[in-house]
């Protein structure tokens, strides 16, 4: 049991890392903002959610396969979305460069669509769990595009 939690934790923990950096969130309030933005503990509560269940799809996985048989497109795909979704911060935030942020954010999108059939060609009931995560990268890809236009 206290194995499986470790595995867990070790799938969980990564996802939270650019929380360390220190950012500047307030760059979002000195930019021009779409009608449509939402407010910003929306984005704490739905990453933290997508992030959990992104967790728990990869913890689902690594322990019904060993690791060496795991498929090399999975892990691949999973790396880049990952570095994909950590980015954003970075970009977006850092550097304030919101063309970049938006390139970030596609990029999220699009190898979520990836990971989404990877983790389905694996196991489909844990690409399932992707499906709110591709929703939310969507809606965050247009609403990078929508701040770079107007800004």
């Amino acid at each position: 049991m206290l194995k499986k939690i470790f595995i867990y934790i070790l799938c969980l923990t990564p996802w939270f890392l650019n929380n360390i950096l220190p950012i500047n969130y307030n760059y979002f309030n000195e930019i021009n903002l779409p009608f449509f933005t939402p407010p910003p503990l929306f984005y704490s509560i739905s990453w933290t959610i997508i992030y959990i269940l992104i967790s728990i799809s990869i913890y689902n996985i690594f322990i019904s396969f060993k690791f060496k048989d795991i498929k090399i497109s999975y892990k691949i795909t999973l790396l880049i979305n990952y570095i994909f979704n950590q980015s954003f911060p970075i970009l977006f935030f850092m550097l304030k460069n919101p063309f970049l942020g938006f390139i970030s954010s596609l990029g999220t999108f699009i190898s979520t669509l990836f990971l989404y059939e990877e983790t389905a060609l694996i196991q489909s009931k844990q690409s399932k769990l992707l499906i709110p995560y591709i929703l939310l990268s969507l809606f965050a890809s247009i609403l990078s595009l929508t701040i770079y236009i107007i800004n």
